[in-house]
């Protein structure tokens, strides 16, 4: 310990370590920015093939030709597709929580893990309009 300090903490550390844990309003707006961006274009990108997925299982349920197997398959399938990116990002945000994170720096990962998962959906999707006979 230095001569003349109380309690062994130098002059320039206590006021560090108190701002150490706070953020600055900054890197709050990036957070929130970067969330906002990421879930809309994540549901932008899912929106397509909800619709899609959506009226072809309603078509394989009803149609009068399909087979009692693939009325259940079908559906379930393409509602594991859709719901999957769903479920990545939940785990990501509760994993960010149970951390001790705040919810924003929490939902940063969880965003970009929606967007990252949202992205297989759309691809089988394209995948069916270009190779749909």
């Amino acid at each position: 310990m230095e001569h003349g300090q109380a309690g062994g903490v130098r002059a320039g550390e206590a006021h560090a370590t108190e701002t150490r844990g706070e953020r600055t309003r900054a890197e709050r707006a990036t957070e929130g920015l970067t969330v906002a961006l990421a879930s809309a274009l994540s549901f932008g990108l899912l929106a397509g093939p909800v619709a899609v997925f959506g009226v072809t299982a309603r078509h394989l349920v009803t149609d009068t030709g399909t087979t009692a197997f693939s009325r259940f398959v079908v559906p379930v399938v393409f509602l594991a597709l859709v719901a999957l990116p769903l479920v990545l990002a939940r785990a990501v945000f509760r994993s960010g929580r149970r951390k001790g994170r705040e919810r924003l720096t929490a939902a940063a990962p969880a965003a970009l893990t929606l967007l990252a998962g949202s992205v297989v959906p759309f691809a089988v999707l394209f995948l069916f309009l270009v190779y749909a006979d």
